[in-house]
């Protein structure tokens, strides 16, 4: 099975060619098995180096423009590259996602050229967090009681910020702070890029179900943000957010995708020595055969979907509800395959390899993935938040009462 993509006319074969055969002499080997154990600061530091040796090649961001350090590259060249690193089991730079993916998203499309400087840093490994998320506002992000006071040349910030993801490891964040509390929820919020070594910083770690700690809690007690770290206007920050969110949700998609094709290659590969319950292989159960399929088509539908988003949004348009679509869809295949995969497994995927780190949401150790793969209950804008817009834009239905 193949992700659905573009046709692919000479010059993208010629690219591909080119991806596959330089990931054949670099992809490092192993990775897959030491980095689970390996200390959190060896994992960090590994994906640091990687990514630098992807940018040397042209491979780490190709689709940004090329006045940020890209090569302006489209989706199918996307398509492509995830394509061919899935092929060759090379690593995605997982620590780096917020900053390859948000954060230079929010800094390209509306950051001062002051700020676009940080994109610099962003190349050379530097590690971006989300402050997004409190304890009182997470579905209803919007809801969100973080305070940012004008003074002077600074901005005074008190408040708590939870579930962001890579704050313990993080250089730079993207706050968002209430800087109106007398405008309606969705309006009197501002953005800002939060300096993580600053003073009345604390970041306390999260331990997750699995172990890891790639969440944590950031504490902002008298933190002063200088004017110049306001992104965009003052009171605008919901608007520009959405542009980050829109980037977790669409552009990652690409790589998940490839993500649960792997998964679903890796079960058909298990299912050759595993056995069913009446003692023959379990890849000739039919019941097993007939879930599969099934699986296969699902995961075929969610690239289908996201390459009409992706259309959408390399064309201008505003995909819409199809984007709450896209997510919400993609978060329940993931949970319910990887259920699949522990299932299909048995004793042996219930027992506990003692691993440190969590590498991916489809690494293949079915029990973690499907442990982690509840994050996406929540991560992205909630599930139930794109219910109420599924219901509201597309089946018509009558707002939520707010």
């Amino acid at each position: 099975m193949t992700v659905k993509a573009p046709a692919e006319d000479a010059e993208l074969a010629a690219y591909r060619a080119r991806v596959r055969a330089w990931l054949a002499e670099h992809a490092p080997e192993d990775w897959a098995e030491k980095l689970p154990y390996a200390d959190e600061a060896e994992v960090l530091e590994f994906y640091r180096a990687w990514a630098r040796e992807l940018h040397s090649a042209g491979l780490l961001v190709p689709q940004w423009p090329e006045r940020f350090g890209g090569a302006g590259t489209g989706l199918a060249q996307q398509v492509v590259l995830q394509q061919e690193m899935s092929r060759a089991g090379a690593p995605r730079p997982r620590y780096l996602a917020i900053s390859l993916g948000h954060a230079a998203a929010t800094l390209m499309e509306h950051g001062s050229p002051e700020q676009q400087k940080l994109l610099d840093g962003i190349l050379d490994g530097d590690v971006w967090c989300q402050g997004f998320s409190e304890p009182g506002a997470g579905s209803d992000l919007a809801s969100l009681r973080t305070r940012a006071v004008r003074e002077g040349d600074s901005y005074v910030v008190n408040g708590q910020k939870i579930w962001s993801s890579m704050g313990l490891y993080a250089r730079w964040g993207l706050l968002l702070a209430r800087t109106d509390p007398d405008a309606p929820k969705h309006r009197g919020i501002s953005l800002f890029i939060l300096d993580m070594r600053a003073p009345g910083v604390e970041v306390r770690p999260i331990r997750q179900a699995t172990g890891a700690h790639e969440f944590a809690e950031v504490f902002l007690t008298d933190v002063r943000i200088p004017a110049s770290m306001l992104v965009g206007k003052e009171n605008d920050g919901w608007r520009l957010a959405q542009t980050t969110l829109a980037t977790e949700r669409y552009a990652q998609m690409v790589e998940l995708h490839a993500g649960l094709e792997e998964l679903l290659a890796l079960l058909v590969r298990q299912a050759r020595r595993l056995r069913a319950a009446d003692g023959g292989p379990l890849v000739e159960d039919s019941e097993f055969r007939q879930r599969l399929a099934a699986f296969a088509g699902e995961v075929e539908v969610l690239g289908l979907i996201n390459d009409r988003v992706l259309g959408d949004i390399s064309a201008g348009r505003d995909p819409g509800a199809r984007g709450s679509i896209l997510k919400l869809y993609f978060s329940r295949l993931l949970q319910r395959l990887t259920a699949f995969g522990v299932r299909s497994n048995g004793l042996a995927a219930h027992v506990d390899p003692r691993r440190k780190n969590d590498l991916s949401y489809t690494s293949g150790d079915w029990m973690l993935d499907h442990i982690r793969s509840w994050t996406w209950t929540i991560a992205a804008g909630s599930n139930e938040i794109q219910r109420n817009i599924i219901g509201e834009r597309v089946l018509g239905l009558p707002r939520e009462p707010r």
